[in-house]
């Protein structure tokens, strides 16, 4: 009920959080992946052994829905409606002075999360590590981004902002990531072709 006391009294609201020719080139790049992981998650038994079928599938289905949530956060800017609803919370139950310890184990939680869903992954991939290592490394990337972005701390924001030959660490991780899991979905797409 809080949350939608939050909506209502204007703290947030939806909209585009990175109108920005970067932000939008990121979505479009976020959903043509998601569509390309979508096509190797549907049947197709001629390219692996039977039994690989499923768990194969379930890997790009995966990736697909993943990278489509991520896409549609990327401009609803979801992240910054959890951090009003933390502050609006914090304040009226009391704890707003102890909000670091809360930030800091919402942060460690994410990356535990981050830590068991690669783990996961590559012991599901470990057959096949090589065709999916490129994958692998994407979601490795999108983790670390994922978990840079959730912590709100100054110094985190300022490696975000660190450039590389011109770019920007966030379009390093974040693009990267994006660019290794269509690789990966586009070379599995033309064994597919390859094999009809």
């Amino acid at each position: 009920m809080q949350l939608f006391a939050v909506i209502i009294n204007g703290h947030w609201q939806p909209g585009i959080g990175d109108p920005t020719f970067m932000g939008w080139f990121t979505v479009v790049a976020y959903f043509i992946t998601a569509l390309l992981c979508l096509i190797n998650a549907l049947p197709h038994p001629l390219v692996f052994p039977l039994q690989r079928v499923s768990q194969i599938r379930w890997l790009w289905g995966f990736f697909a829905i993943l990278l489509l949530l991520l896409g549609i956060n990327k401009q609803l800017d979801l992240q910054s409606l959890v951090t009003v609803v933390g502050k609006e919370l914090a304040l009226s139950q009391g704890w707003y002075q102890q909000r670091r310890m809360v930030q800091t184990q919402f942060i460690v939680g994410i990356v535990i999360a981050a830590l068991l869903l690669v783990s996961v992954i590559g012991r599901a991939i470990y057959a096949e590590r090589r065709t999916y290592r490129l994958a692998l490394l994407g979601l490795i990337f999108l983790s670390c981004f994922i978990v840079i972005r959730a912590s709100s701390f100054h110094h985190i924001d300022a490696l975000i902002g660190w450039q590389v030959v011109g770019l920007r660490m966030n379009w390093i991780l974040e693009i990267g990531g994006i660019a290794c899991i269509a690789i990966a979905a586009i070379r599995t797409i033309f064994k597919r072709i390859s094999l009809t």
